[in-house]
């Protein structure tokens, strides 16, 4: 009888354990990160803080269990320093954090890593980072707050800031230095991504901004627990805009991508491909198929595409959440999705 109810009790506990273990530790065991941007959070710029589920949104469970379904392990989540912060080096805001904390929640139980991304272009409330200097500090208590509030390492990244772009490169990477080594002295263990300075181009990583580029200021980025990973963006149409529906040829990308590649190899440095999206067009679904196969490398950490979530219309790159109809980038997404652990392959034909 003893062994029966041990069994009995064991049983189901033994399959948590096992459902648990298969959702823990996503942020930091897991090799590659590869997912999408689930995009909403982020939206209305102009009605700050504005009001939730007028003018911006959450993802929603479905939202969140298809994404994890087509086998992504991390979604970019989007949102405004506006929002979670209404006035600069003062409290959280209650309602906010609680709806970022959801979304973390029911992202982890669904086995998606989130990366927390600040959508602030080095802005707060339309004031740029350069014309207001005090704004740097007021963005590193941003970061020891949250960091206060998500302390999980399994769970969440820290995405510094997306696209800093109203503020020079070097003036940028001072700033993310500075924020990563405050962030660890204060005893954050999580993953953290910096953005390249500017509009966070992978095309143009060599390109003078000003007097010096990204790859003359993020080569020495340094993390004592080498968790940090440089996050760069890239589009496919004419000015790598990510505003219109053509795309360069595939083998466009090929030399770029191959000398960002050995930069950051040089160097001791990890990539992340924080955004890339394009629409259904054959040329641009042959773009999409080869940037996949370009980061297949050692050293890039994984991808989000961009973008998925439920407020975008009609809007040419979007991902939707439908199984009946999926979005054609959904294809060649779930192709080069990581598997942790693949299927064994058929034996061969004699």
């Amino acid at each position: 009888m003893k062994s029966l109810i041990h069994l009995v009790i064991c049983a189901p506990l033994a399959l948590l354990l096992t459902v648990s273990t298969a959702h823990a530790n996503n942020c930091l065991s897991s090799p590659r990160l590869t997912g999408v941007n689930i995009a909403g959070a982020e939206f209305n710029s102009k009605r700050l803080p504005g009001v939730i589920f007028k003018d911006y949104t959450y993802p929603k469970d479905s939202e969140l269990a298809y994404i994890a379904a087509q086998g992504a392990n991390i979604i970019r989540l989007p949102f405004r320093w506006e929002r979670i912060q209404p006035e600069a080096n003062k409290a959280l805001n209650a309602d906010e954090l609680k709806r970022l904390k959801n979304t973390v929640s029911k992202a982890s139980a669904e086995g998606l890593c989130v990366l927390l991304d600040v959508h602030n272009y080095a802005q707060y409330y339309g004031e740029s980072f350069k014309e207001k200097p005090a704004l740097e500090d007021a963005f590193v208590d941003l970061w020891k707050r949250l960091a206060d509030e998500f302390t999980d390492p399994t769970q969440t990244i820290f995405g510094l800031m997306n696209e800093p772009a109203h503020m020079p490169v070097d003036s940028w990477a001072d700033l993310a230095k500075r924020t990563l080594k405050t962030l660890r002295d204060e005893g954050a263990t999580n993953r953290i991504f910096v953005g390249g300075g500017g509009w966070s181009g992978l095309h143009d990583w060599f390109k003078p901004k000003g007097d010096t580029t990204n790859a003359a200021e993020f080569a020495d980025l340094k993390d004592p627990l080498k968790r940090t990973t440089i996050e760069v963006h890239q589009y496919a149409d004419e000015w790598y805009s990510g505003t219109k529906i053509d795309c360069h040829p595939p083998d466009h990308f090929d030399p770029r991508f191959e000398r960002i590649s050995a930069w950051a190899a040089e160097h001791n440095q990890q990539l992340f491909l924080g955004e890339f999206g394009m629409a259904t067009t054959e040329e641009c679904l042959q773009v999409l198929e080869r940037i996949l196969s370009l980061m297949e490398g050692p050293v890039w950490k994984g991808w989000s595409y961009w973008a998925a979530g439920g407020w975008w219309g009609d809007y040419p790159f979007a991902l939707n959440t439908n199984a009946a109809t999926p979005s054609l980038q959904w294809k060649p997404l779930k192709d080069h999705f990581y598997v942790e652990n693949p299927p064994n392959p058929p034996e061969p034909v004699n």
